[in-house]
Order: C-alpha cells, then sequence, then structure tokens
C-alpha cells in the first residue's frame, strides 16, 4: 500500500471542477460539469439556428427561453447592427425555422437606442417574407410590446410593397392565423393605396366581392378572381387550378379535393408545399410505383440543388419528410395513412444528401465522434420524432460521404463502433445511432481511444450537445493535447453544438479548435474549407 495515486502529479482536471487557472472563462453546464463559455454571439448564433421552443434534457423550454432573450437584449445593447446580420443569415434558409429569427427580430425593434430602430427596419423584409412570418411577427409583437411608430412603419411598408401580385398571393394563401386577419392589419397599420392596384386589392380585404366582376379587375388580382369564382362554383375546382393557378392551400377550403384536383395542384406544387404533401399524395394515388411520369416530377424537384436553395429548404425539413413518409403516417401531425413508395424514398435519401454543402473529396482524414449520450437521444427537435442524436448522425454521414478518409465512431462514457459507414442510408444510421444511446457524457474519450490506437486524425469532428461531465481526471481540451503530443501535433479539433447552451468545449487559446452552431446546412462545408486551411 502507497499513497502514489495522491503524490503523483496529475495534470488533468475532473470535468466537475474548473480547471485551475482558467476559472474566469469558464462555466458550469447544467450537467454539472464545467465547459468554457462561448460567449453571447455563440450563444446568439446557436439559439438563432437551433431555436428554444422545445425542452432539452437538462432544461426546459420557459428557462431556455429566458436565456434567449437575455442574449439577445445583452447583444442589441453592444452592437445592434451585427445582432440584425446574425437575424437575416440564421433567416436565410439556415435555422430549423424562422420562429426564433422573428422572436429576436421583435426583440430588436425593442431596442432603445436609434441604431436597434435603424437595424430592425433595414433587415425586416429580409426576415418576414410570407404572410405567415407577418402574422407571427404581429402575435410576438402585441404580446411583447405594443404597436408603436416603428412597428406601424414596418407593417405598413410590408402590406403596400411594390409587388402588388406578390403581396396579393400572400394575403390570399394567408387569410387569417394567429388571431390576426388581413383586414385587422390594413385597419390597424392605417395602410393607404398607393397605386390602384393596390385599392382593389384592398377592397377585396376588407370588403369581399358580394358579386363576383365580370372583368378580372388587374393582372395582380387574377387568383383571387379564380378563388372567388370557384367559391361560387365549386364543382369545377378542376378549371379553377388550371386557369387561376390556385395552390392546395386557396382551393382545398372552398373546392372538391378529389384525385384529379390534386393532380393538378401536384404539376405546379412548390418544392416546400411537396416535401409536406408526399403522405397526402401518394394515400390520394398521384404518387404510385407505376405513375412513372409522377414520379419524375417528384426526383426532378428534389434532387435539384438550385431549386433546395431557392426553396430555403433545410436539410431538416427533408429529414423530416424521410421518417415522417417512411412511416406510412404513423409520424408526424398527419392523420393520414399510405404506404410508401420505395423509390421515393431513395428520391429523399439523396434530397438530404444535396440539401448539404459539400465539395469534392479534400484527402484529409477525418475522425466524427457521434454523441450517443442519453441526453442526446431525450431532446426532440420536431414533432416527427426527430431526437438531437438522429440529426448530429445525420449531419456527420453527410460530412463523412463528402469524403473518402473517415471514421465514425458514438462517445457516451466509452466511445465505440456504431457500425456506420459512408454506404449507409440515412435511415439505416439513424436506426444505428438511435440503437446505441446510453450512459453519461465525457467528449475525452474519443481522445483517448485515438491514442490508444494510434489513429492519425487530420480533423476531429464532435457533434455534441456539449454537456460533457462524466470525466474524473481531465477535460476534452487536456485530452486534446496528450493526442496532439502523442500522435498528432496538427490535429484541428470541431466541435458542432447542437443544443442553444452558452458552453463550449473548445479552449479559447486553441487557435486550431473550432466551436460551430448546430443545424447549419453549411456546417459540413466549413468543416471542409478548415480542413484544407481554407478558413
Amino acid at each position: 500500500m502507497n499513497y502514489n495515486f495522491f503524490t503523483k502529479k496529475n495534470k488533468g482536471t475532473p470535468q466537475s471542477q474548473p480547471i485551475p487557472g482558467r476559472e474566469a472563462e469558464m462555466i458550469q453546464g447544467r450537467s454539472g460539469g464545467w465547459m468554457f463559455d462561448a460567449g453571447i454571439w455563440q450563444m446568439l448564433r446557436r439559439c438563432l439556428l437551433i431555436g428554444t421552443a422545445k425542452s432539452t434534457y437538462y432544461a426546459g423550454k420557459q428557462e431556455l427561453t429566458e436565456d434567449f432573450v437575455a442574449t439577445i437584449k445583452e447583444a442589441i445593447a453592444q452592437n445592434p447592427a451585427r445582432v440584425g446580420e446574425e437575424i437575416v443569415y440564421a433567416s436565410d434558409g439556415r435555422a430549423i425555422n424562422n420562429s426564433a429569427p422573428i422572436l429576436a427580430l421583435v426583440l430588436l425593434s425593442m431596442g432603445e437606442t436609434p441604431e436597434a430602430k435603424k437595424a430592425f427596419m433595414e433587415i425586416f423584409p429580409q426576415v418576414v417574407r410570407t404572410g405567415s412570418h407577418f402574422y407571427e411577427w404581429l402575435n410576438y409583437t402585441k404580446s411583447m410590446r405594443g404597436f408603436g411608430k416603428v412597428v406601424r412603419e414596418a407593417g405598413k411598408g410590408w402590406l403596400s410593397r411594390e409587388d402588388v401580385k406578390g403581396l396579393a398571393y400572400q394575403l390570399l394563401k394567408y387569410q387569417q392565423r394567429l388571431g390576426f386577419s388581413n383586414r385587422d392589419a390594413l385597419r390597424l397599420f392605417h395602410v393607404k393605396p398607393p397605386t390602384q392596384d393596390h385599392d382593389f386589392l384592398y377592397h377585396w380585404v376588407v370588403k369581399g366581392w358580394e358579386e363576383l366582376p365580370t372583368e378580372i379587375p388587374c393582372d395582380a388580382l387574377t387568383q383571387i378572381w379564380w378563388y372567388e369564382w370557384l367559391k361560387r362554383n365549386p364543382e369545377q375546382t378542376h378549371e379553377a387550378i388550371l386557369k387561376g393557378r390556385l395552390t392546395h392551400e386557396m382551393t382545398a377550403p372552398v373546392g372538391k379535393m378529389d384525385k384529379q384536383a390534386w393532380q393538378l395542384l401536384f404539376q405546379e406544387m412548390p418544392i416546400g408545399a411537396m416535401l409536406r404533401n408526399l403522405g397526402s399524395l401518394t394515400e390520394l394515388g398521384v404518387l404510385r410505383a407505376d405513375e412513372s411520369a409522377n414520379i419524375l416530377r417528384v426526383e426532378a424537384v428534389l434532387t435539384n440543388k438550385e431549386r433546395l436553395r431557392k426553396g430555403r429548404i433545410h436539410p431538416i425539413d427533408v429529414l423530416k419528410a424521410l421518417k415522417t413518409y417512411k412511416s406510412g403516417g404513423q409520424l408526424g401531425r398527419s392523420k393520414k395513412t399510405w404506404n410508401p413508395v420505395s423509390r421515393i424514398v431513395d428520391i429523399l435519401e439523396k434530397a438530404l444528401e444535396l440539401s448539404f454543402d459539400v465539395v469534392e473529396p479534400t484527402g484529409k482524414v477525418f475522425m466524427h465522434a457521434v454523441d450517443v449520450s442519453g441526453s442526446m437521444s431525450y431532446y426532440t427537435v420536431s414533432s416527427v420524432g426527430l431526437t438531437c442524436c438522429e440529426i448530429a448522425t445525420t449531419m456527420a454521414l453527410v460530412t463523412a460521404k463528402a469524403e473518402k478518409n473517415y471514421m465514425i465512431r458514438g462517445f457516451a462514457t466509452d466511445f465505440r463502433d456504431l457500425g456506420i459507414t459512408a454506404k449507409d442510408s440515412f435511415s439505416s444510421a439513424l436506426q444505428k445511432a438511435s440503437n446505441q444511446n446510453f450512459g453519461g457524457t465525457d467528449a475525452s474519450v474519443a481522445y483517448d481511444w485515438m491514442i490508444k490506437n494510434r489513429f492519425k486524425a487530420d480533423v476531429i469532428c464532435f457533434w455534441t450537445d456539449s454537456e460533457s461531465w462524466a470525466n474524473n481526471y481531465q477535460h476534452p481540451s487536456q485530452a486534446l493535447a496528450k493526442y496532439r503530443q502523442k500522435v498528432n501535433p496538427n490535429a484541428k479539433a470541431v466541435y458542432v453544438t447542437l443544443a442553444p447552451y452558452r458552453i463550449t468545449l473548445v479552449d479559447p487559446n486553441d487557435p486550431l479548435s473550432w466551436d460551430m452552431g448546430g443545424f447549419d446546412p453549411s456546417t459540413p462545408r466549413i468543416i471542409q474549407m478548415l480542413a484544407t486551411g481554407e478558413l
């Protein structure tokens, strides 16, 4: 018996304690472990990209959103223009939906300085693009601040924009939401029509048409005229769809929706609507294995990178569609059931890969460490049952598919083979990762395994919520230092944080480590650029 355990110098530190001398740079996570402070700007981006409207394993949505709001207010006080840039960045197809950017937009309008008001007005039309966005903004504004001068200017501008045809489309498609109607909005903001076409549109919004005009008042109101005609002639739904180019949101409330009506709508269906309606179209028989022309249209739309980009289709949208469609209606909010068409599943798999921004292989060696601990399987980011672990696996796999030299393993309290390769479909990879969820979280075990096995990685990518706590002798940053000392001194580390927390596993003094906010479609491409030194 001796006291080597006590007298032997230990260079590591339990994760339940801050690293000596670095206390001012570290904060305690909700798991009890100590991590570095990511700062308000990294926290702001995470919250905007990920959102805080769902509870995580370690915190409820109320607590998370209070932290989000406090972060935004602090950031607005420091640099409102930069806050505006972050909101636009997230809103432009990078956030999992537009709700967090819209909430942030309302808080920006509440900033006390002229700079904050200016930033709000400048970015408003870039963030509030649809009628749905407009009513969500109105709802948050009413609850949080009221309708002052800057809000009235923004509302008037949105309702009197030059593109009358585009405005008419939005006001027809979204006639009311969240306790507001189009008529309420026009009266609230005292909007005066800047042109005759606006006057025609506002008249329809406020008073409707008791009698259908014999002629379409103006080109901007063509869809509205055919919508009103369909209300009076519901048995002529097919004609209204063809001649009025109506969408399913315009047609369904007033027309007769048979298979042929859906077939006609399908021919012009935008990419977002197509993703959401694949199950319904299959149930109705529009999408069948023997309907080759329709299957080819789905493929042409969903596997077109430019359409995915212009439609602001987030990879998580495609992942949700894939998982929901494969379930045959057992997942998601739809009460319909269908037999999935195998070819549609294959198309969605390809669309998911294309929705991320990747390029040709870099030739570097990648180690992907996917957090499969219990907290990652608990956090569900959508109503269709997508866990943080599943999203982490998807992002790791798409990065691996772009490369030739890689390994994907899972970590919790040990570092294990998940059996996932680039040949896996996303569906099979999700199943393999989900079957491995276990235990607490210790990111340092990845480095321990690579040291033991002399695995020389150029880039180590962690996909995690960053709540690492289950180690009694070292922090991940200390384990990385050992790995560089013993295996590869030039190893780069990227930590992709997939929860809206203000913690990071990145040592701010380490120039070869980076922290990134999760769910961003550009993340795989950025990792490739970091690997090659382009960034």
